[in-house]
């Protein structure tokens, strides 16, 4: 037997009501795309759980903005986004990435990415995405957000323009200056022998 599917809009005016249940519907229903933007743009000294709270808490709190003239996701995605750009901000001290930081296998992957251009070894994945991590960190806020959403989450620039608000040409703009700026910071990183 299959189950009926969800009435967001339904929840939605549940939710305004105060109904608790439909609350915990609605967040049932959304977790899965707000854990998947916080982890995209997880600032460094926050843990996932408190950020993925503080973006519901701004959705329950704004829910009576919400008029339903753009799909539900488009905006909860912006609110994630939003509470992670000023997590970051206030994250304004971040230290500096030292090959002394790096575990032997971060190291070593980026060694292999240096030396070659294959593919890495399975073994090597899970410190290759950390050392991707250690990297995006060194960029400012916009850059780290372009790149995470064009190259790493696969979103298109239509997507990038609905999640940011951005026009067309300045997540252009922005997806080339950042991809400039990690490709600076890779190799002044690699010159210094730090990486």
């Amino acid at each position: 037997m299959d189950e009926p599917s969800f009435d967001m809009e339904a929840c939605i005016a549940l939710v305004r009501q105060g109904d608790q249940l439909a609350s915990h519907d609605l967040v049932r229903q959304l977790y899965p795309l707000v854990l998947k933007l916080v982890r995209a743009h997880l600032p460094r000294r926050t843990s996932e759980e408190d950020l993925c709270q503080m973006v519901f808490i701004k959705i329950f709190a704004n829910i009576g903005q919400y008029s339903g003239n753009v799909p539900i996701g488009h905006w909860v995605s912006r609110i994630a986004v939003n509470t992670c750009f000023n997590q970051l901000k206030a994250e304004k001290i971040r230290p500096e990435l030292r090959w002394a930081d790096l575990s032997e296998d971060e190291a070593g992957v980026l060694q292999a990415l240096n030396e070659t251009s294959g593919d890495l070894h399975p073994a090597e994945s899970m410190a290759s995405r950390e050392v991707v991590g250690m990297l995006l960190a060194e960029l400012n806020v916009q850059d780290r957000l372009v790149i995470n959403l064009l190259y790493l989450d696969g979103c298109s620039m239509q997507e990038v323009r609905q999640i940011t608000g951005w026009n067309i040409a300045l997540v252009k703009v922005r997806a080339f200056r950042a991809r400039q700026r990690l490709k600076s910071a890779f190799n002044k990183l690699m010159m210094e022998g730090r990486l």
